[in-house]
């Protein structure tokens, strides 16, 4: 095919690839500034994993953010943008434009109603401040010219012809590979790599596990069914809800730990977080010397999960009384109940992942403004970088806070 000769447009003060939420927020703050600002979206419409989001409510933030519930190669690198546009910024700004919203358990704030509220929000904030936005903008690529100017050349839905489009301050927002029907590319580590940046290593995070052994088959019939645990995987333990699926397990504190695994390693699963098992069963072998040790652990757990389990750990016993069983059997079960091993063989992928671990080092942008060290005026935000938050409306607000502070520098 040929492609036509590239052409160009007068130079914009500000170009910014992406219109999520880091994208869009980081366009508004500029253009309160008085940038002529430009927003190229791949996708066809802005602001895709806003909406799907939360459950279509979008978990906008949190109520206490801190550095702590973030994942980095540089974990004192998110400070800074994070102190600058707090958490209590954003609720005010929600506040402001008459948004309702919930706080959900441990300060978890969604929209009341749909998380529409919030792509109306930022579209507003644009639209109010003359933000030109541009959709199913397609980037090739990016060059820096000998003006100090970059230039970003787009390609069109036949890609028979090139635009090429120019900018004194560019901003790449364009998120990382999780959930790639909603957007999700890897132009960001593209574009970064161009300049010499280097991408530390990328994996799916906040993404449910999949198995391949015996424990394929005990998620396969409990499908559906829910249980208060605590993970823990590389000295990190996160206590909720865990759901057992077709393909293995999800649910909150699945997502989370999921974060802190490496290919290869095995996640303990604590399913009575609450009790020492092996004291709490011999009690009960105390109390209920002719119940059936599954009937003793629904008080405890659900009813389908201490039958799975019987056929896992004990199908040999399944029919014998608590007063047959030696104390020694007894603890070996409280033992598994509280330290229940269990070796992913992988996850589900970018395809459901809820964000993308790992990106843009860290190390080559200025964590005051979100500059490149080396290249004056180009700017990396939100999840491209290698900064991921802990689920419950961390990624949102380091979307706000990285877009935020390059707002106020491009």
């Amino acid at each position: 095919m040929k492609n036509s000769t590239p052409r160009c447009e007068n130079p914009w003060e500000v170009i910014i690839i992406g219109g999520g939420a880091a994208g869009l927020f980081c366009a508004a703050t500029a253009a309160m500034r008085g940038k002529k600002v430009l927003v190229l979206e791949s996708a066809n419409q802005i602001g895709k994993k806003i909406l799907m989001s939360g459950g279509g409510r979008c978990n906008f933030t949190n109520r206490k953010v801190e550095p702590e519930n973030f994942v980095s190669n540089n974990i004192h690198f998110c400070k800074s943008a994070l102190s600058q546009y707090t958490e209590n910024d954003f609720i005010s700004l929600v506040e402001l434009n008459d948004l309702e919203y919930e706080e959900r358990k441990n300060g978890q704030l969604f929209c009341k109603h749909t998380a529409r509220d919030i792509v109306t929000l930022l579209t507003n904030e644009c639209v109010d401040h003359d933000v030109t936005i541009r959709t199913s903008a397609r980037v090739k690529s990016v060059t820096r010219k000998t003006s100090g100017f970059y230039s970003v050349e787009l390609s069109t839905a036949n890609e028979e012809t090139v635009e090429v489009l120019s900018c004194s301050s560019l901003v790449v927002a364009s998120g990382g590979l999780s959930v790639p029907t909603l957007g999700g590319s890897d132009i960001g580590y593209v574009i970064a790599r161009a300049f010499g940046l280097t991408i530390t290593d990328i994996s799916a995070g906040l993404v449910p596990f999949m198995f391949s052994d015996e424990i394929l088959s005990l998620c396969k019939s409990l499908t559906g069914c829910s249980v208060s645990i605590t993970a823990s995987c590389n000295g990190i333990s996160f206590t909720g809800d865990m759901l057992f699926t077709h393909r293995g397990i999800s649910g909150p504190t699945i997502l989370q730990i999921s974060s802190y695994w490496k290919p290869g390693d095995a996640v303990t699963i604590n399913l009575m977080p609450k009790h020492d098992a092996a004291s709490h069963l011999l009690n009960l072998k105390n109390e209920s010397p002719k119940s059936l040790l599954r009937t003793v652990l629904t008080r405890d757990l659900p009813k389908a999960l201490a039958a799975g389990l019987e056929e896992l750990w004990w199908p040999n016993q399944s029919e014998s009384p608590l007063a047959d069983w030696e104390n020694s059997k007894i603890k070996s079960i409280g033992a598994l109940l509280n330290g229940w091993v269990v070796k992913p063989s992988s996850t589900e992928g970018y395809r459901t992942a809820e964000v993308t671990l790992g990106g843009v080092n860290t190390d080559a942008i200025k964590s005051k403004s979100m500059e490149c060290k080396e290249f004056p005026k180009l700017f990396f935000i939100g999840e491209v970088l290698d900064v991921t938050g802990h689920l419950g409306g961390f990624n949102f607000q380091w979307a706000w806070s990285s877009g935020y502070v390059a707002g106020l520098h491009v």
